[in-house]
C-alpha cells in the first residue's frame, strides 16, 4: 500500500480549473486501478493532496437545493463570484480569499476502506489543529464539518466539508474559513442549514489576519499522524 502523498499547493487558481484538474488526477487513479483489475497490471496507485485558494465562488452540491442560494445572475455578477453545481456530497457553500480549501484525492485502498472513516478523521485534523489556537471544536451531530459552541444558540460553523468517492478514491475535500469575508456567507443559506451562523479562525481570535502557512503546516502535521501517511513534493 503506498501511503506516500504528493502535496501541491496551487495558490490561487480558479474553481473551474481546480475542479477540472481534480479530476484529471481521481481518473488517473481510477484507471489504474482498473488496469490492475483486469491486466494484474501491478500498478502502484498515487496519492494527491492539494492546497488551494479560490477566487469567490459558490458551489452546490449534487443533494443540494438551489434555493439556498439568494442571489440571481446579476447579484452574483455584482458581487464579483461565479457559481457551479458539482458533483460532491452536501448542499451550497462559499469559497474564497482568506479560506484554505484542501482536496485530498486519495486510493483509501493504500489507507482504510471506509468513507465514514475518513470523514471522521478529516473532521479530527482540523479539531486538533484549531485546539493548538486555543479553539475547542466540535462535530455537531448529523452535520458533516467542523463547528464551534455546538448545542448552544452560539453554534457557528468554522470549517465545511464534503467529498465524492468512486472505486475508493476520493475528491473535493474541505473549506477553513482562516481570514474569510464572512460577509459572502450571507448571499447562501451554508449548507442549507437556517439559523446557524459561520466564522472564521481570525474572528475568533481577535486579529485582523492568521499567518495561513502556519495553519497549513499544523494541518498536515495532523493529517500524517492520522492517516499514517508521509507527504512528498515534486
Amino acid at each position: 500500500m503506498n501511503k506516500a502523498i504528493e502535496l501541491q499547493d496551487l495558490g490561487h487558481k480558479d474553481y473551474k480549473q481546480t475542479w477540472d484538474y481534480q479530476e484529471d488526477l481521481f481518473k488517473g487513479i481510477v484507471g489504474d486501478k482498473i488496469k490492475n483489475r483486469r491486466e494484474e497490471a501491478g500498478l502502484q496507485t498515487k496519492n494527491y493532496f492539494l492546497f488551494v485558494e479560490h477566487p469567490h465562488v459558490y458551489t452546490l452540491g449534487k443533494s443540494g437545493d438551489l434555493s439556498n442560494l439568494l442571489l440571481d445572475e446579476n447579484q452574483l455578477a455584482k458581487k464579483g463570484a461565479t457559481f457551479y453545481k458539482i458533483n460532491r456530497g452536501g448542499d451550497i457553500t462559499y469559497h474564497g480569499p482568506g479560506q484554505i480549501v484542501g482536496y485530498p484525492i486519495l486510493d483509501l485502498e493504500n489507507f482504510f476502506t471506509d468513507i465514514h472513516k475518513y470523514l471522521r478523521l478529516l473532521e479530527e485534523m482540523i479539531i486538533l489543529t484549531l485546539a493548538e489556537y486555543g479553539l475547542k471544536a466540535e462535530r455537531s451531530p448529523g452535520e458533516t464539518g467542523v463547528w464551534l459552541d455546538v448545542g448552544t444558540p452560539f453554534a457557528r460553523k468554522i470549517c465545511a466539508m464534503g467529498v465524492r468517492a468512486s472505486r475508493w478514491v476520493t475528491m473535493h475535500g474541505f473549506a477553513l474559513n482562516v481570514n474569510a469575508d464572512l460577509g459572502y456567507f450571507d448571499n447562501i443559506i451554508p449548507c442549507g442549514i437556517r439559523g446557524k451562523a459561520v466564522t472564521s479562525l481570525n474572528v475568533e481570535l481577535g486579529k485582523k489576519t492568521v499567518d495561513e502557512a502556519e495553519v497549513k503546516t499544523k494541518l498536515l502535521n495532523h493529517f500524517t499522524t492520522l492517516f499514517g501517511a508521509h507527504f512528498i513534493t515534486e
